[in-house]
């Protein structure tokens, strides 16, 4: 009985001592932190005094049956300050504050969990010493709010009522949905990043970072209260060739877990960022999160822009020859790059022969090595265009054959999945590509999470609603009010290949789909202005050469601008409705400031002296004209004089409907 009594008393000591309370502040004590361990873990978060996260568990369970905070045994807890600055390339800054404080509460059983509050934003991860392979069943994501509050949602597109192991295979790219969280359908998932009102004045927006050979996360409305919860994609087990040209990998049958780990490791990144709108807006969390720089000599790595072929269907005026995927079009595009000084031409679909099954066999149309002469004589690299399956089967192969003949990087398309199979893929693509000099844009794919601080050579993720959508979409998308989301929501998650830059453009009324001849919506200041609002260093100027020859004055505007940036300032904006953002140039004493409206018209001043130092300066600036509300191309170049006395110094732009402004800033 005496030996009972005594481990029973041991046993309920273990227990007591493994349900603890932890508080973690944020270095300007806005945020709050609250930890709970015991028979769950759960967290919550305050911000400025009002709670914004309600009391929110999260777990993950072995294949084995464990589970990874249910019941757990804390061995020991360790808070952290850090206070650091991190060098950035091939960002949009030199340099980001890495500041937060920390804790890690390391459990019985070779795991631990790790929690970091930054002042706009808190994020976590599991991570496991375990040396042997094991699979995760499943992980557990919660985030339960104080109210109903108003939520944008990026919905997969899939069939009404398709289970969810059928909505796991899309493109990543949807306009957003804004509702009630309680009107979020639950038989519908929902990609990050996405956005919730947690308060009158504080959002949270929920995304992730470090996906490497783990699965991307989903969300759905929870069954019983306001908040969301977690869906993983399990591990694909067989797979078939189909969807576009054949050139995807179509899941048919699945693993019963959603991830294979083989030892040591750390998870993803769970990320809440919180705040204002501008400060999840101007949030570098996600890069902050991902691991550094896995390539030691980053000289070779070139962002820049690309004249590209598709959108504009290779539709080119004024020449001898007929316009299409041969060789005497791409040496006009090339022409084109070397005289507006841009770095890249790029080869889409059609380069290879037959759909692109194998890149080893190039179309009888193309003389590639002479295209690839002929750019290197002019100073242009070529990026070639691939499709996934064709390119992940033979990529070592691909890589080496095409990078000594010249080519300088490769567009992967139509990957169109993030479970474990498709975001190792990423990562080894990465280094592939690499290993032989070459730069990736990995599109058709999700967003990039962080990729770009791990792997630099990876330029641009997709996973965004792009202008390739106004090629054949309805006239009921509004891409106006979707880019004044973007900075928001999706670009928080790292570089978009949104590919701007059209010529042809048309109001609300005017608009229309044209595959061969294809416009955009609102006005040419508005796409002027996207160089500066979105993050891509590689970026598309997506119309035809004949049509940027024609408005040489916008060309050479577009064909200046950088593509990675010194610092990058959210002046002002509102989801949905408008954006003002300032970027410094690597040039010395310049700056760029772009402005973006939805189809409201609006007069924003913009305040100057938040970012400029006191002295005399010229605004090259690109703003709507007087007759734009009507004919979306009218615009009017001015340069104006213009005196920063103080940080209230502002100067006052009018924004047609789907309207927009950029200037250059140059200092006298």
């Amino acid at each position: 009985m005496k030996a009972f009594l005594t481990s029973a008393l041991f046993l309920l000591a273990s227990l007591c001592a493994s349900a603890a309370s932890f508080s973690v502040t944020s270095p300007d004590n806005s945020l709050v932190l609250n930890v709970e361990t015991g028979e769950s873990i759960t967290y919550s978060v305050t911000c400025k005094g009002e709670t914004v996260v309600l009391p929110s568990a999260v777990s993950m369970t072995l294949a084995d049956g464990t589970v990874w905070g249910r019941d757990s045994r804390l061995r020991h807890s360790r808070k952290g300050t850090v206070s650091n600055v991190v060098p950035a390339e091939l960002y949009r800054k030199t340099r980001v504050k890495d500041n937060y404080n920390s804790l890690k509460l390391q459990f019985r059983g070779d795991w631990a969990l790790e929690f970091r509050v930054y002042d706009d934003g808190v994020a976590y991860r599991f991570s496991s010493t375990r040396k042997d392979a094991y699979n995760v069943a499943a992980e557990q994501f919660t985030v339960n709010f104080p109210s109903d509050g108003k939520v944008y949602v990026p919905y997969v597109k899939a069939e009404e009522g398709a289970p969810y192991d059928k909505q796991f295979h899309h493109s990543f790219e949807r306009p957003y949905t804004q509702q009630n969280l309680s009107a979020m359908d639950r038989g519908h998932l929902a990609f990050l990043p996405l956005m919730a009102s947690a308060d009158k004045d504080a959002k949270v927006c929920i995304s992730e970072a470090n996906l490497e050979a783990y699965p991307g996360m989903y969300l759905v409305r929870n069954s019983d209260g306001n908040g969301l919860e977690g869906i993983f994609p399990t591990v694909p087990r067989t797979e078939v060739n189909g969807g576009h040209l054949g050139i995807e990998r179509i899941v048919t049958e699945r693993e019963d877990y959603i991830a294979a780990v083989e030892g040591p490791r750390s998870f993803p990144w769970r990320i809440l960022f919180i705040g204002t709108e501008l400060q999840i807006a101007s949030s570098d969390l996600t890069y902050l999160l991902a691991e550094p720089s896995r390539i030691d000599d980053l000289s070779w790595i070139k962002p820049g822009k690309v004249a590209w072929d598709w959108w504009n269907d290779w539709n080119i005026a004024g020449v001898d020859f007929e316009a299409g995927i041969n060789t005497p079009t791409y040496c006009y595009y090339i022409d084109f790059a070397a005289a507006n000084g841009i770095e890249y031409v790029i080869l889409d679909d059609g380069w290879a022969d037959g759909n692109g099954g194998d890149l080893m066999k190039i179309n009888p149309d193309i003389d590639l090595q002479h295209i690839i002469s002929y750019a290197g004589e002019h100073g242009v690299g070529i990026i070639l265009w691939a499709g996934f399956d064709a390119f992940e089967k033979d990529m070592e192969n691909v890589c080496r054959h095409y990078s000594r003949m010249g080519v300088k990087g490769f567009k992967v398309d139509f990957m169109n999945r993030d479970d474990q199979k498709m975001t190792e893929f990423n990562y080894r693509a990465a280094e592939t590509a690499a290993k032989y000099h070459l730069v990736l844009d990995l599109h058709g794919s999700h967003k990039g999470a962080g990729i770009n601080r791990t792997w630099p050579n990876v330029l641009n993720n997709e996973g965004v609603f792009g202008l390739e959508n106004l090629k054949w979409g309805g006239t009921k998308t509004s891409m106006v009010h979707y880019d004044a989301c973007l900075p928001f929501l999706r670009a928080v998650a790292g570089p978009m290949d949104y590919t701007q830059g059209a010529m042809r453009n048309a109001t609300k009324s005017n608009f229309r789909p044209v595959n061969s001849e294809p416009m955009s919506q609102g006005t040419r200041c508005h796409q002027l202005a996207l160089y500066l609002i979105f993050d891509s260093p590689l970026n598309m100027l997506c119309d035809s050469p004949t049509n940027y020859i024609a408005e040489q004055q916008c060309t050479d505007f577009i064909c200046a601008v950088p593509t990675v940036w010194d610092d990058t300032r959210m002046l002002d904006g509102k989801i949905g409705e408008y954006v003002i953002t300032a970027r410094k140039s690597p040039e010395a004493g310049v700056w760029y400031v772009g402005g973006i409206t939805d189809w409201t018209p609006r007069s924003v001043d913009v305040q100057l002296g938040s970012v400029l130092e006191p002295g005399k300066y010229i605004l090259q600036l690109f703003r709507d004209g007087a007759n734009s509300h009507r004919r979306a191309s009218d615009y009017k170049y001015e340069e104006v004089p213009f005196t920063v006395s103080g940080n209230n110094s502002s100067f006052t732009v009018k924004m047609a409907p789907g309207g927009g402004f950029a200037m250059k800033i140059v200092r006298l």
